[in-house]
């Protein structure tokens, strides 16, 4: 069974797709930026400050699925610099801490109006 889910207290999707689908016990997370979630409007400010929005993004979107950062088995993160790395895995340790999923960070082309960070990923809750 798919469903696709919209998760209430996250940001409106910005295109023609789900918040997050969830197939069998796998729920893959749209990627996610800094939008504020009451105004749908991208929050530009630092790297730090980007990734925790983007973070508490996914994590509403995760508990709109019944799951939560701890069920995260994948992330992929896109910088707009590779060179604010540090600054993001900093933010990213806080939060993913002891759980430590698979990650991927590349450096890439972002979409929004100077957006530094867009994280997806894919957790697992049977």
């Amino acid at each position: 069974m798919i469903d696709r889910i919209t998760a209430p207290g996250a940001p409106a999707p910005q295109g023609p797709y789900s918040h997050a689908v969830k197939a069998g016990g796998f729920i893959y997370v749209s990627g996610q930026a800094a939008l504020d979630p009451q105004t749908n409007k991208f929050v530009i400010g630092t790297v730090a400050e980007e990734t925790r929005r983007t973070i508490e993004n996914i994590k509403s979107i995760l508990a709109g699925a019944g799951a939560d950062l701890g069920d995260v088995i994948k992330c992929s993160v896109f910088l707009s610099d590779i060179r604010d790395f540090a600054e993001m895995n900093e933010v990213y340790n806080e939060y993913f801490g002891a759980a430590k999923p698979a990650r991927t960070t590349v450096n890439a082309v972002l979409p929004g109006k100077g957006i530094k960070v867009e994280i997806d990923c894919v957790a697992y809750k049977p």
